[in-house]
């Protein structure tokens, strides 16, 4: 018997190399989008004072395109786990068919069950196909006691839910991680940035309040966009765990009426 097993997520090489794609277009955009003369006075990104957002961004210094690469990092991953977890959903609703697997196992149509698995495709599918099989399987083994064959058609459920579950959970410990280390290295930034501010203070010798002012400014800017990569990760992090938590709970479900069903009625 072959196991189905639904293909997605990034490997782990391509994994890691959109880290570091996403951190060099966070140094592109740093350097090309928010250093651009238009946002400084006099056309220099240096020496010249920013008079907007991105030329203030700018000054953050060089904190801000790694975590411009991290809140790239974030999005990259959240939009390759939306859509493998929509392909591990199928192409139905997962309740309907939760709801109409167990009518047809019910009424014993096991290859309308099948059909309905191949149908719906997806990770749930794939569980409930291999139960469904295993079921048929040893319904009419003559050689195995009835203990013995639910053991069969539990162990098959395991096997292909340990297949699918690494496909759903892959990758979550990236966006784990960026909301751990976004305000992190945020801080990292701002720390810097008000170190380099009181600096350039006291070497200046006369107090200049415009100046303090600009340079912490400057400096919370690594705050802003930690804090905005932080909250998105554990926004995504949460949403995809509900979903999974979801679909794993749905596949216990099926995998219970399978069992149930046998218990009752098999041999």
């Amino acid at each position: 018997m072959s196991t189905k097993k639904t293909s997605g997520g990034f490997p782990l090489v391509v994994s890691a190399l959109a880290i570091v794609i996403c951190i060099v277009i966070g140094i592109f955009i740093f350097k090309m989008v928010l250093g651009a003369a238009s946002n400084f006075e006099g056309g220099d990104s240096e020496k010249g004072h920013p008079h907007n957002i991105l030329g203030t961004m700018y000054k953050g210094g060089f904190i801000v395109p790694i975590l411009i690469g991290f809140l790239l990092t974030v999005i990259t991953f959240a939009i390759e786990r939306f859509i493998t977890i929509m392909k591990a959903n199928g192409k139905g609703q997962t309740d309907k068919f939760v709801t109409n697997i167990k009518s047809l196992i019910s009424g014993h149509d096991f290859e309308g069950a099948i059909a309905a698995c191949d149908k719906q495709q997806g990770s749930l599918a794939n569980v409930v196909r291999e139960g469904i099989i295993k079921f048929k399987f040893v319904q009419n083994d003559t050689h195995m006691d009835k203990e013995a064959k639910v053991h069969a058609i539990q162990k098959a459920l395991e096997e292909a839910t340990s297949l699918e579950l690494p496909m759903l959970s892959k990758n979550m410990v990236v966006i784990s991680t960026m909301a751990s280390i976004g305000t992190l290295a945020g801080l990292i930034g701002t720390v810097v940035g008000m170190i380099r501010a009181f600096a350039a203070l006291s070497a200046a010798g006369a107090p200049d309040t415009s100046a303090l002012a600009t340079g912490i400014s400057e400096a919370l800017v690594n705050t802003l966009v930690g804090i905005l990569t932080s909250a998105f990760a554990i926004i995504f992090y949460n949403y995809f765990s509900n979903r999974i938590d979801q679909i794993t709970y749905a596949m216990d479900e099926a995998g219970f009426s399978i069992i149930q069903e046998f218990q009752t009625s098999g041999k």
